[in-house]
């Protein structure tokens, strides 16, 4: 789940961003629109809008290669009507230079709350000149949603990932936890701990590999434990190449618990072992 969620995330992202790229040069080709159609409302219908030029974050330059005059009012309605169709602009604001001289010529802001747009001098024309047009954008709409919602799936992701790890660790701990260092099989008490069997009051010590033979069996009384998972489990698993014969220990382990008729340890032919502890 948590490999599927990481996978989702990243797609989500490599998705946004395509989105994004998208949406940019459709904003760009608006842009390239009021340039060619400011061209045409000043009688040029021959010369180049120059390539539209990213000079910041969220602002654009439209050029011209021709000098140009437009009427204001013009220009105003031009830019409405057409970022109306860029759901990404909504707030902006156009600054109108000279090409020679950085002061503005002409100005004005739209914003999302129509009370908020500031237009003025839209009835004065101006002369033929050479003139760049710089659009400001507010750093707002899809693409900083779509930051937010990735965020949050990262946050999500890590929540989980979070809880994941935990709920393995509560269950890598349960073995542990669900015995005591004193386990009872029949009349015998099996010291984990200290490596012991006590039998009628008697001590009968244990080897580390015969503590942990045992307590396999003893933390599944009564079932089938196979060959291979002994020699796994006690050997294989500390990167020990098996060389003593599994029979042997076991050999060992029914010796020391003979005392007890109810307890022994069989063979399941083709299987494995089995310790049967009778009621």
């Amino acid at each position: 789940m948590i490999v599927l969620s990481f996978i989702s995330v990243i797609c989500v992202a490599f998705s946004s961003k395509d989105g994004d790229d998208f949406d940019i040069s459709r904003r760009e080709l608006l842009l390239r629109r009021i340039g060619h159609e400011l061209l045409l409302q000043s009688g040029d219908s021959t010369s180049r809008v120059l390539p539209v030029k990213k000079i910041a974050e969220n602002e654009y330059q439209i050029r011209f290669e021709n000098k140009l005059s437009f009427q204001p009012v013009s220009l105003v309605n031009t830019t409405q009507r057409l970022l109306a169709k860029d759901p990404l602009s909504r707030d902006y604001v156009v600054n109108v230079l000279n090409c020679g001289n950085p002061s503005v010529v002409y100005g004005f802001a739209i914003s999302k709350n129509k009370k908020d747009d500031i237009v003025s001098c839209v009835g004065r024309k101006q002369p033929i000149a050479c003139y760049i047009i710089n659009i400001k954008f507010k750093p707002n709409g899809m693409i900083t949603t779509k930051n937010k919602y990735f965020l949050g799936g990262l946050s999500f992701l890590a929540f989980i990932g979070f809880i994941y790890l935990k709920s393995v660790k509560l269950r890598k701990t349960l073995p542990d936890n669900q015995h005591t260092d004193m386990l009872t099989l029949g009349a015998v008490l099996f010291d984990t701990k200290n490596k012991k069997l006590i039998i009628n009051g008697n001590t009968i010590d244990l080897t580390g590999t015969e503590t942990r033979v045992l307590l396999i069996f003893a933390l599944s009384p009564n079932e089938i434990i196979e060959r291979s998972r002994l020699q796994k489990e006690i050997w294989e698993d500390e990167g020990v190449v098996v060389g003593r014969s599994l029979d042997m220990f076991i050999s060992k382990l029914r010796k020391k618990l003979e005392f007890d008729p109810n307890i022994k340890i069989v063979v399941i032919r083709g299987k494995g072992y089995k310790l049967e502890i009778s009621a």
